[in-house]
Parts: structure tokens; sequence; C-alpha cells
């Protein structure tokens, strides 16, 4: 009778993990299926919007011919502090540097640096991209502030209305990018942009190979960088020693196991997926922003899996990167992203997030 019982009390155990697990499971493809079409791009989302005029324009597209040599794409939540309209006053008023405005002058170099590259060189021609991902403080002023200062030639801000995530904000400013090559990079500036060379000329020294066979078979004679597809990934994989001497053990515990896991999603060749500094050629983000589901952080490794599809070269370059206040990723953001992660792999290995060609 007492083993009777005994066994009873097993198998009801072995009943509710086993609906636990097909509940998981049923979850988990739900979601799959509800997110096959995240990759849809429905014009009129995204709003580009004229300080001077306040007129609303059309957002150029990604399909287009390129009109700019390149483009930025900076996404923005919530940066208000990060992107002041009134640095130089504020330095003044200050007459030293916080840690703030460090950071703050990390982010303005970008554009310092393309006036300084622009005025010695006449054929380098670009855009910034502001996305602001539906932020409820002032940054969309001071996205304006700097629109109004740098020209909307140069500086252009696009309006989510609402917060999307990272890979969204990102996906939408490539798809309304107008540059031959188009850089991702983070509101933080963590990144010095000046090394954003070091991703150029190694996408020109893989395409221009391309481009010289095109040449040499007679082929079109307007072929060029931009239509080779090319993805250039900037890495702190050279920092990581130094990080894991620094980090907390389990902190370093749970790095290795999203580590591990996006090696089982997305395979091998990309050793740091999550650095937010990346090139592409305009032919690599026709194909790449045009299938993109993932919406938030892990974005990144459907970008590795994606390249893998369509057999694009990747090539990963160490940059220079330090640690800046304020990041919006914290221990919390783990869950999240070994769940986009398992949604991923279900996605594609199942055939219902289709790749369009």
């Amino acid at each position: 009778m007492g083993g009777g019982g005994l066994l009873t009390v097993v198998e009801l155990f072995g009943a509710a993990a086993l609906l636990v697990v097909i509940a998981i499971i049923s979850i988990i493809f739900f979601e799959a299926y509800n997110r096959r079409f995240n990759n849809s791009h429905v014009e009129g989302e995204a709003i580009f919007e004229d300080p001077n005029s306040l007129n609303k324009v059309p957002c150029p597209s990604i399909f287009d011919p390129a009109e700019k040599y390149i483009s930025l794409i900076i996404p923005a939540f919530n940066e208000e502090h990060r992107l002041p309209s009134a640095l130089e006053e504020t330095i003044k008023r200050h007459g030293q540097l916080s840690a703030c405005i460090s950071a703050v002058i990390k982010v303005m170099s970008p554009l310092c640096y393309l006036q300084q590259r622009g005025e010695k060189d006449k054929s380098f021609t670009y855009e910034v991209i502001l996305v602001d991902d539906g932020s409820v403080d002032g940054t969309k002023r001071v996205a304006f502030d700097f629109v109004r200062k740098y020209k909307v030639e140069n500086v252009r801000v696009l309006l989510l209305g609402r917060n999307y995530g990272k890979g969204e904000a990102i996906r939408k400013g490539m798809l309304h990018s107008r540059g031959e090559l188009l850089l991702m990079l983070d509101a933080d500036g963590a990144t010095k942009v000046n090394d954003l060379e070091k991703l150029e000329n190694q996408i020109l020294t893989v395409a221009g190979k391309e481009t010289d066979v095109n040449a040499s078979g007679g082929g079109d004679s307007s072929f060029g960088v931009c239509d080779v597809p090319v993805a250039a990934f900037g890495s702190r994989a050279h920092l990581e020693d130094k990080a894991l001497a620094t980090r907390k053990w389990y902190r370093n515990f749970l790095m290795k196991g999203f580590h591990l896991v996006v090696l089982l999603a997305s395979g091998p060749g990309i050793r740091d997926t999550q650095c937010g500094f990346k090139m592409f050629t305009r032919a690599a983000a026709q194909k790449l922003f045009g299938n993109v589901r993932l919406k938030r952080w892990c974005f990144d490794v459907e970008l590795v899996y994606l390249c893998k599809w369509f057999g694009i070269p990747m090539v990963e370059i160490s940059v220079t990167w330090s640690e800046i206040p304020g990041s919006k990723v914290n221990m919390l953001s783990i869950p999240n992203m070994l769940w986009e992660l398992v949604l991923m792999s279900v996605g594609y290995r199942t055939g219902m997030w289709r790749i369009t060609v």
C-alpha cells in the first residue's frame, strides 16, 4: 500500500513535470510564430522631421542608390544627458569635465571626426542618423538641436513613437540610411569613433577583391564596394582577460554561460557578438536588416546567423573600448537575451522565420 502510494506521488510529479515542459515548449513555439513577421517594414512607421520647418519628410530607403559615403546609426533611448546641445556652455560653466561630460564628448566626437575628415577629403560625405526609440525624456529636443547645429543634410532624427528596443531602432536606422557604408554605434561613446577606419579598411580590402574580379571579367563598370556584401564586427575580445579579473565571479559565470548559448545558436566565428560597433556595406545591410526579427539585445547574434546563412564575409577587428557609466544592460538582461536566442533558434530551425533573399 505504502509502495503504491509512493508510486502514485512519483507519477503525479512526473505528469506535472511533463505538463510544465509541454507548456514551456508551447509558449516558445507560440512566441516564435508570433514574431515571424517582425522583419516586415511598414512605411510610415518611422518619421523624419525637419526641426526648422517641422515638416514630416518621407524617409529614404536602403534599397535606393547610395547618396553618401558613410552613414552612422546611433540608437537613443532616454539619452537626454548624453546628447546635450549646450555642451560648450556646460564646459564653460563648470570649468572642469565631470564623468558625464566626458561621456558626452565621446558622443559628440563622431560629428567632430566626420567634419574634420570631410574637410580634408571632399569625396567623404556622411550622415548621422539618431534614432529616438520612444524616449520619454528630452532626447528628441536634444537630438533636434544637433540637427540645427550640423544641418539636416548631415544629421537626421528618426522618431519611432514608442520603445521597441535597440535592435529595432538600429534596424530602422539602417533601412532609412543613405550611405555606401553603414556603421552602427552606441550613444555612450564607449568606442572611439576613429576606430571606424579599422573596420572600413578591412571592408575595402575584402570588397576590393570582388570589385577587381568584376572589373577584370568585364563586368558592370558601376559595380563598387557598396555592392559587395561584407560585415565588419568591432570586438572587445582582446580585453576579456582583464574583464574576467575585475568582474564578480557570478557575472563571469553568467557571461560564460551566455557565450556558450550564443555559440550553440549562431556557431563559431565571432568571439564578441555584443560589441555595439559594427559596419556593413550597403549590399550586406539590405540582406541583413530586411530579415532581422529580434528587436532587443540579441539582434547582434541574429546578424551573425544571417551572415552565415547568406555567406556574407565577416571580419572581427579589435577596437578601443572603455566602460561608460549608465549602461542599460544589467544582470536581469541575461534571461531576456537567452529567451531571444531560444526564439531565434526555434524560429529559423523550424522554418517559421523565412529568410528573404
